[in-house]
């Protein structure tokens, strides 16, 4: 029996991505499909996964994010992405169980991938999210966080490290287990902007 198109997905792929994400195995395939489309390598390189995540932020500017959020989700560096790989980025940034949401933004801030964050890769993801908020929602933040470095200053002030010290991942993840300031601050949420807004606006 079995599947006899030639791009079916494995077993063992359908499997584990079963087990690691929020996706059922008839959502599984039809996202295959649809990525072969896309894809018909069956790989995702860094322009064409930009190019995808720019269809989310027609307003702005996504390129830089999503080149970080490509970064961390390469698991094995080879400048592409593969389903499973794809997959998993989808899952972790809509869904993923905290814990592990927490260990993804840990390595999406690891910019240099050497276990520790400094405040240089605060300030570079930060940089990137910013050019996601558009100028007319940017008027709304508050003051001490509306530019990159006010509100990269205000990240590291709430780890309490100087401007020369380092996260380690367990600083990075029980900080923010313990202040959900500061997962509020190492998001990009256009949602809860635009929510802003409208109250202001009332």
């Amino acid at each position: 029996m079995g599947n006899s198109k030639s791009g079916a997905l494995s077993k063992e792929i359908l499997e584990e991505l079963q087990l690691n994400t929020k996706f059922s195995q008839e959502e599984l395939c039809t996202w295959y499909q649809s990525f072969l489309k896309e894809c018909p390598t069956g790989r995702i390189s860094n322009t064409k996964f930009e190019s995808i995540y720019s269809k989310f932020f027609p307003d702005a500017d996504p390129k830089a994010y999503a080149q970080h959020v490509f970064r961390s989700f390469d698991a094995n560096n080879d400048g592409t992405l593969d389903f499973k790989e794809y997959m998993i980025a989808l899952h972790m940034t809509s869904s993923g169980k905290s814990n592990q949401k927490l260990e993804w933004a840990f390595s999406l801030y690891d910019v240099d991938g050497n276990g520790t964050i400094n405040k240089q890769e605060v300030h570079e993801i930060i940089t990137a999210i910013f050019k996601m908020i558009t100028a007319e929602d940017q008027k709304f933040l508050p003051d001490d966080e509306n530019t990159p470095d006010k509100r990269t200053n205000k990240i590291w002030d709430f780890f309490g490290k100087k401007d020369a010290d380092k996260l380690t991942e367990g600083e990075f993840i029980e900080g923010i287990l313990n202040n959900k300031e500061i997962l509020r601050l190492i998001q990009f949420e256009p949602q809860k902007v635009k929510e802003k807004i409208k109250e202001k606006k009332q």
